[in-house]
């Protein structure tokens, strides 16, 4: 039988001064309470109750298991309170994962949330690897590209698109792609995480996919090596808008192929387990959903 709720039939028994009140005060019948006795000093091998048809007590050993099992259920009581309170009240250490090119966005974000939420900390770690989640023990992810493991849950929070581009002094040197298919004859600087690899892939003016094979003299998992780079007229970049947007309207940078554009991706929280997610990790996910909603622009150049 359930050994957590004999214990309760023992409370229960001591507190009402018999097996019938008992079995009243937790809906069960007498029979189903004597068994949970039963089961218990079977399991014991002591006797834990005196009965005789008039009243119910309890022996010395009976009278030392119960004051500690009553003591279990009030710790398990405490820490059952204390699970629930965190389903609805936000608290404890917030560990996120993110990277420094997104943290730009975040960091609004995470202030007002630590001052909204004040029983959260955040353990903030910044990097562009992709982590194991539950290895490394990361409540949740806020990343660029969506995972390849199928067991982790995946928020959409917002759209965003690569640009194409370069420098001015680029194309002092070498003519200017018209269609995808030129980038073979150029410098190509690559970002490792892509997820085509050196496919470049863009939408087309008649709505088709288009794939351009690539290739370079450099490939980095440092979106600012690729950034200075192209700074020094060194190649063409496919980068996130939200890296690049200011280098482009500032006119340091070259959108290239404007009837090409590259294919959409989403922002994504990603987090381990959709069953019972913590209230400190929901959220924060709304809190950042509601934010990127209010910024889109930044995210395709139309700020």
């Amino acid at each position: 039988m359930d050994r957590l709720t004999s214990l309760t039939v023992l409370g229960r028994i001591v507190e009402t001064g018999g097996f019938s009140a008992a079995a009243r005060k937790m809906n069960m019948s007498v029979t189903m309470v004597s068994n949970h006795i039963q089961s218990l000093e079977d399991r014991l091998g002591v006797r834990l109750l005196n009965r005789t048809t008039r009243k119910v007590s309890l022996t010395e050993v009976g009278r030392m298991y119960y004051e500690r099992s009553r003591q279990i259920l009030l710790d398990l009581d405490e820490v059952d309170r204390m699970a629930g309170a965190e389903r609805t009240t936000p608290q404890g250490t917030l560990r996120l994962y993110t990277s420094m090119n997104i943290i730009r966005y975040l960091s609004q974000t995470v202030e007002e949330y630590l001052l909204e939420n004040p029983a959260v900390s955040i353990d903030l770690v910044l990097g562009d690897r992709m982590v194991d989640l539950v290895e490394e023990g990361f409540d949740l992810a806020i990343r660029a590209m969506q995972p390849t493991e199928a067991s982790l849950v995946v928020r959409r929070l917002a759209t965003w698109r690569h640009v194409l581009c370069c420098a001015p002094s680029y194309l002092e040197k070498h003519p200017a792609p018209l269609r995808p298919a030129d980038l073979a004859n150029h410098n190509c600087l690559r970002f490792s995480f892509y997820p085509f690899g050196d496919d470049w892939r863009f939408d087309g003016p008649d709505g088709e996919i288009v794939s351009a094979r690539v290739s370079g003299n450099v490939l980095t998992n440092s979106v600012e090596v690729l950034r200075r780079m192209t700074f020094g007229g060194h190649g063409i970049v496919l980068a996130p808008t939200f890296i690049l947007a200011d280098d482009v309207e500032g006119r340091d940078f070259v959108p290239l192929l404007p009837d090409y554009r590259p294919v959409e991706f989403s922002m994504s929280a990603i987090y381990p387990n959709r069953h019972h997610l913590s209230s400190k990790v929901r959220v924060f996910i709304d809190m950042v959903a509601a934010r990127f909603a209010q910024h889109r622009g930044w995210m395709n150049l139309e700020r």
